[in-house]
């Protein structure tokens, strides 16, 4: 990892904790795309954009440690997205938590630049495609980010509007956030 050069501590957190119902039960994760685990080409991307890297992952934690550092969520039973947010934030001692989804292969390069330049005094700066928010591909200012708590229904769109939040501009490459849930989806993403 390198150091943010930001003055404060970067976490990224890859929320790889999902049952990957669309691909089979495959762990996505450690499905190949372009000859390698979708982990190692999320990892490769971040690793020069942070200071330290989490992977959240509620299977196979051995494969993943082969990467970072691994925990599961803080609750059991595979909740959703949002739980493993809720466990990043718990997880590191950073100021900042970078979240990114482990099936987006090609987040960029310049993710976190664009996520600092523009987070102002949000306590979360989220990637928006041009068409919609991407809820997975967030920076939070820890110290201000509030627990979800325990409703099994509130989404992570849901949960982000209730903080002081600041929607990224990313038109320019929407293709970044394109996520891998079916076979066909890893056959012909990003092709």
């Amino acid at each position: 990892m390198r150091a943010s050069g930001r003055g404060e501590s970067i976490t990224a957190a890859i929320l790889a904790g999902g049952r990957a119902q669309r691909l089979g039960g495959v762990d996505k994760g450690l499905a190949h795309w372009r000859g390698r685990a979708l982990i190692e080409h999320v990892v490769e991307a971040l690793s020069t954009q942070v200071d330290d890297l989490l992977i959240v992952a509620n299977r196979n934690p051995d494969e993943y440690a082969r990467y970072g550092r691994v925990c599961g969520d803080h609750r059991a039973g595979y909740r959703g997205p949002l739980e493993g947010i809720a466990t990043a934030v718990r997880q590191v001692d950073s100021p900042w938590l970078l979240i990114v989804p482990v099936d987006s292969p090609v987040p960029g390069s310049d993710l976190l630049a664009r996520l600092w330049q523009q987070r102002g005094d949000a306590a979360i700066a989220v990637a928006h495609d041009g068409a919609r928010r991407q809820p997975l591909f967030a920076l939070y200012r820890r110290a201000r980010v509030k627990l979800p708590g325990d409703d099994p229904t509130l989404s992570v769109w849901a949960w982000q509007d209730r903080h002081a939040l600041r929607e990224v501009d990313f038109s320019d490459s929407p293709a970044r956030f394109a996520n891998l849930n079916t076979a066909e989806d890893f056959r012909d993403a990003l092709s």
